[in-house]
């Protein structure tokens, strides 16, 4: 699983550095395809597992993993390219800079109770990962308007807020339904497979993205060089950070926008249910409840 991660980031970063087109890049892509096809497989086979493929399988439990992997890959995509602007455009420092992240952190913590005290409980994960995956996706749409001059308060503060509610509503219930309902001896596994999500949709993004983000940059200054003539290198600079930032930010935003489909595809309609649950809820509320503890008496 490792040598497979390795492969795809390693891909996607020398991409940056060189093309899509030569071996380096193209042959570790898929070579990492190939060790995560083959881990699979071999998963399904084994007799002890290190994955149980009847945890991943769960339609919930599937969607959530997933949901967690591109939401990170969205996250941190964020948090990088914000950093370069904030830094590196506007000139803050790196405490000031995380300062500025602050109303992110506040936004997430709201949407993340509502969502799991007020929300799970009454219409499941569905509705809201969905919901989550494009409010996310909006707020890096907005993102995707930064301008060389455009200031914090009118450019960035809002879409940092709308990014943490948007991920609230997506990371909290994906925990809470990546671990639910397993057999006691695939708890750990369980939970383990929600952090791998995260710190895999974390590192494929962010290799992925600045890649893109790269490649914009060299295209825009390839495309402008009569600007560094006319009206000097800087401006150029400027121009061409600010459109690497706005591609990076509309690939953050088409991620997301897959990620809407995926938990909307992927997550069950209605709330979890546990051992307990009323008998008229139907079939599919005992199935979940009979994975959490004792079939529930007709």
């Amino acid at each position: 699983m490792s040598g497979a991660v390795f492969c795809l980031v390693y891909g996607f970063s020398n991409a940056a550095t060189h093309n899509w087109h030569t071996p380096s890049t193209y042959g570790f892509l898929a070579a990492g395809v190939i060790l995560l096809i083959a881990f699979a497989f071999w998963q399904g086979r084994a007799p002890y597992p290190l994955l149980p493929p009847r945890v991943v399988l769960d339609r919930n439990r599937g969607g959530a993993y997933l949901s967690m992997l591109i939401a990170a890959m969205g996250m941190f995509g964020t948090f990088l390219f914000l950093t370069y602007y904030l830094q590196e455009t506007l000139g803050y420092s790196p405490v000031v800079t995380g300062f500025a992240f602050l109303p992110f952190a506040g936004g997430i913590a709201i949407a993340a109770n509502v969502s799991t005290i007020v929300l799970m409980p009454r219409v499941g994960p569905k509705p809201i990962v969905t919901a989550g995956m494009l409010v996310a996706a909006g707020a890096a749409t907005w993102l995707a308007q930064l301008g060389p001059h455009t200031g914090y308060a009118a450019g960035v503060l809002g879409p940092v807020i709308l990014t943490g509610a948007g991920l609230g509503m997506v990371i909290a219930p994906s925990i809470n339904t990546g671990t639910y309902g397993v057999a006691p001896q695939d708890a750990g596994v369980a939970s383990a497979t929600v952090t791998v999500g995260q710190q895999l949709g974390a590192s494929i993004g962010t290799s992925f993205l600045n890649t893109i983000f790269a490649g914009a940059i060299t295209s825009y200054v390839a495309a402008h060089l009569i600007l560094a003539r006319t009206e000097g290198p800087k401006v150029l600079t400027g121009l061409a950070l600010a459109h690497g930032y706005d591609t990076a930010f509309w690939w953050t935003a088409g991620i997301l926008a897959v990620g809407a489909v995926v938990a909307f595809s992927l997550f069950r309609f209605g709330p979890l249910y546990g051992k307990g649950a009323p008998a008229s809820a139907g079939a599919g509320v005992r199935e979940a409840a009979t994975e959490a503890g004792p079939a529930i008496p007709a």
